[in-house]
């Protein structure tokens, strides 16, 4: 006797219905026309990549939680595969063994990403992630291109969002003020970007365990405690430049400082300063920014990215720097915003459900085509039910018109629409059915 097959998704992944579908089709159309707005051309890149591009020192780096996170299994030729985590790395990989694209190369993508970690509201094991990246500028106009189009697609998503920025070279700025060793830097950036999740004495207790000497835990913690999150962008940098002096720390003040200069004033209404933030993974050189709801239940960012200047260059193994920075979205915390604010969704894209009475189905179905030659979303009855019954299927898929196609109707030259939402029929003319159908929609 056959195992009995237990019906269930795997952990962490789930199937998404039409309601879901067509709310998240929206969103996206919408950030694929921000992106475009932008100059961003389209990309794809597979879901599966060699492990050993994966786990590469810039890429999750061995180290990181998101290397722990990797779904891994072999092929027939037996090599090590993984399925992407993330979209970046794959770009990058895609740019590296394509040398002559021309720069800047400015790409965005959309697709499904894979994390084997916990599973919390707004974060799943299967997400989609929507980016965008500029290879091939090292400027920090080209993160602020990035910041600037994050805060657009807020707007255009009626998201209440701000993002976080910091600098990766301030980070080490402040750990070679503390006194880090240089080996230890990359484990310790891991830790602090955990800070608002895991509080200052859940980081002290880690990076005690990294072996980090109390001393220099103790100068990182004071230094991050001076500079508030919620404080002045500019009373930052201030107290930053005085206790900052050595190359790279400087070097980061100089960088966040010509950032925050492309901004105005309204913008920066929704760009905050957050020292302590690191981003966990490791290609990270410069920037960094996440985005973050307001007043929601979703607490994990929305957005994230930075600046990695090294990875490109690192993968085609070369001399020549090749600098990049992007931001990704995801879209299942985004969604979940939408839901929480949003009760009632549509139930299908149909706009006009035709439906044949009688021995009148080849007429119906050439008026079904002239509908959706006109461009609207038309759909037949295929089960050939009572008026009754295809009246409660419509009206269980929110179907907004009905029109009947009767062997009477057609003889009269006049077919009878209903409109769903009020109950109103009425009799339109055959040859004005396209231009009375959608003027009854448009009302």
């Amino acid at each position: 006797m056959a195992k009995k097959i237990e019906l269930q998704t795997a952990k962490g992944v789930r199937d998404a219905g039409a309601e879901e579908l067509i709310v998240r089709n929206k969103l996206i159309s919408k950030m694929i026309k921000i992106f475009e707005k932008y100059g961003f051309d389209p990309l794809e890149t597979p879901l599966i990549e060699r492990l050993d591009v994966l786990n590469v020192k810039f890429g999750a780096g061995e180290d990181s939680d998101v290397a722990k996170e990797i779904f891994r299994f072999k092929d027939q030729g037996d090599r090590d595969l993984g399925l992407r985590f993330e979209l970046t790395l794959s770009m990058c990989r895609h740019v590296a063994m394509n040398p002559t694209i021309k720069l800047p190369f400015k790409r965005y993508e959309i697709g499904r990403v894979y994390r084997d970690g916990p599973i919390k509201l707004g974060r799943t094991r299967e997400f989609y992630q929507c980016d965008v990246d500029i290879v091939g500028s090292k400027r920090m106009l080209a993160d602020a291109e990035c910041i600037r189009l994050a805060l657009d697609v807020f707007n255009a998503l009626g998201l209440d969002a701000y993002i976080e920025v910091n600098n990766r070279k301030l980070l080490n700025g402040i750990l070679e003020y503390a006194g880090v060793t240089e080996n230890k830097r990359e484990l310790t950036i891991i830790t602090l970007d955990k800070l608002s999740k895991i509080g200052v004495q859940g980081v002290s207790d880690e990076l005690k365990e990294r072996g980090i000497n109390i001393t220099s835990i103790k100068k990182i913690i004071e230094l991050l405690a001076v500079l508030k999150l919620e404080g002045n962008i500019l009373d930052n940098i201030k107290e930053l430049k005085k206790l900052i002096s050595n190359d790279i720390g400087k070097e980061g003040i100089k960088e966040i400082e010509e950032l925050f200069s492309y901004f105005t004033k309204k913008e920066k209404e929704n760009i905050k300063f957050n020292s302590s933030l690191a981003r966990g993974l490791s290609y990270y050189t410069g920037t960094v920014f996440e985005g973050f709801l307001r007043d929601s239940e979703i607490t994990s960012s929305i957005c994230g990215g930075g600046r990695y200047d090294e990875m490109i260059q690192m993968l085609m193994q070369s001399k020549d720097a090749l600098p990049a920075v992007g931001i990704s979205f995801g879209l299942v915390p985004i969604m979940e915003e939408i839901k929480r604010k949003q009760t009632d969704f549509k139930k299908t894209v149909t706009q006009i459900y035709v439906v044949a009475i009688g021995d009148t189905a080849v007429d119906a179905i050439k008026i079904a085509s002239d509908i959706r030659k006109a461009g609207l979303n038309c759909e037949v009855d295929l089960m050939n039910r009572n008026i009754s019954k295809n009246l409660k299927y419509a009206n269980g898929k929110q179907i907004p018109f009905v029109l009947f196609v009767g062997e009477k109707e057609l003889k009269s030259g006049k077919l009878k629409l209903r409109d769903m939402k009020s109950g109103k029929e009425k009799n339109i003319a055959s040859k004005n059915l396209i231009k009375d159908v959608k003027s009854s929609m448009s009302n």
